[in-house]
């Protein structure tokens, strides 16, 4: 018979039965996932709430700076337009200021005017006495070419009866390079003889509108006054055309 071979005690392997070690090894790994999980989870929040707690801050401070800027921005807004309107109201000011000046100083220089012309009628000098022609004014009319004139004669010295007589009034100018004469009721539709007549005592003024013809140039108006009866030599007159249209 053969013998039979045995292994030595030193090379066994001994396998010990552990019933439920698997799963206990299973929940261990469990509860570890899940403790570490749920410690994730707070340190997240507690991370995302301060940050959250930061940003709150930081939006609650930058609100407040916004709010300051705006009522910065709506004070000095509010500066300017005082400002704006302070200025528009000095300047109107000025403007009134200004084109009363000028009233007072046009109105100052016709009673000036006025004073020295009744001046001379009633206390003339030697060499003034008798019918004269004081002024003609031209203003611009409401046409082209279009003028309204005043003419006005004078009884300087004595003043104690009334004069009478007539007064003619010519144009002269250029029209094709000649020298031409135009009697002022050419000129005019209020005007129907080559004569006005005249009656006053101190003076009168001979109004109306005269029409420049196309191509004419003025240069002159020439003015004759003739009293009746002869009281008084004729008075006449020359006004320069351009110097009339300037004032």
């Amino acid at each position: 018979m053969s013998e039979k071979k045995h292994k030595p005690a030193g090379e066994y392997v001994v396998i010990r039965h552990r019933p439920g070690y698997r799963l206990r090894r299973s929940a261990i790994l469990l509860v570890f996932s899940v403790v570490t999980a749920v410690l994730g989870y707070v340190v997240g929040v507690t991370y995302g709430s301060g940050r959250l707690s930061g940003l709150e801050e930081s939006q609650g401070r930058l609100a407040e700076e916004l709010q300051k800027v705006r009522e910065g921005y709506t004070e000095a807004r509010q500066r300017v337009i005082t400002l704006e309107r302070g200025r528009s109201i000095d300047q109107q000011a000025l403007k009134v200021a200004r084109r009363t000046i000028v009233e007072l100083e046009t109105e100052m220089a016709a009673l000036r005017a006025d004073l020295s012309f009744y001046r001379n009628i009633m206390a003339p000098s030697e060499t003034s006495k008798g019918l004269q022609v004081d002024r003609l004014q031209l203003h611009k009319g409401h046409l082209a070419h279009q003028w309204d004139f005043r003419l006005t004669l004078v009884q300087v010295g004595n003043n104690k009866s009334y004069i009478s007589g007539v007064v003619a009034v010519n144009l002269i100018g250029r029209r094709d390079g000649e020298r031409e004469v135009i009697a002022l009721r050419d000129l005019s539709e209020q005007i129907d003889d080559l004569g006005v007549k005249f009656r006053f005592r101190y003076f009168q003024d001979v109004e109306g509108t005269l029409q420049i013809p196309d191509g004419f140039r003025p240069v002159e108006v020439q003015v004759v006054a003739r009293a009746d009866g002869g009281k008084s030599s004729p008075a006449e007159r020359t006004f320069d055309w351009q110097e009339l249209t300037e004032n």
